[in-house]
């Protein structure tokens, strides 16, 4: 008796891991069209390619949001006591000063975390924005990002603003 279950469970294990490979398959390569924006992402910063930056976005939707650490909060608040903490932007004014930079820029992305559902995904990291090989911002970024017709676009953006 004990052999006739054992062999049922692992008949049950074997039927739900072969059921689960398409969905855990379309996950992945979900998950890797994701990854591929985040490399696009950087690697058009390297170039001072805003076209292409811009291309990444869902162009008739824009949130873009930068929020001061508490430290450099202090920092700024204190040169200038009408700031703001938090401070909206666009992802058009974003690609023009990549565009424009005269210095080399780069971020650096570490602990990359993506969750997807195939229609929706978040993607989460921290990072380093250098400006001519300095850290000029360091933080944690979040952005949201849609699957529309021709693939997949960041549709809003969050990151902190830290030393």
């Amino acid at each position: 008796m004990r052999v006739f279950v054992s062999a049922v469970l692992f008949a049950l294990l074997v039927a739900g891991v072969a059921h689960a490979s398409p969905a855990a398959d379309a996950h992945d390569a979900d998950v890797a069209a994701v990854n591929q924006v985040v490399e696009q992402f950087k690697a058009a910063i390297i170039a001072h390619d805003g076209d292409a930056l811009k291309k990444l976005f869902l162009q008739d939707h824009d949130s873009w949001l930068s929020v001061a650490d508490e430290a450099m909060w202090r920092d700024i608040k204190a040169r200038n006591p009408a700031a703001r903490k938090v401070v909206p932007s666009t992802f058009q004014k974003f690609a023009e000063f990549v565009q424009t930079s005269p210095k080399p820029i780069e971020e650096r992305f570490y602990r990359v975390r993506i969750e997807t559902n195939g229609a929706v995904a978040s993607v989460w990291f921290d990072f380093d924005f250098l400006i001519d090989g300095k850290v000029g911002n360091r933080g944690s970024e979040s952005w949201q990002l849609v699957r529309a017709e021709d693939g997949w676009k960041i549709s809003s953006m969050l990151y902190s603003m830290g030393r």
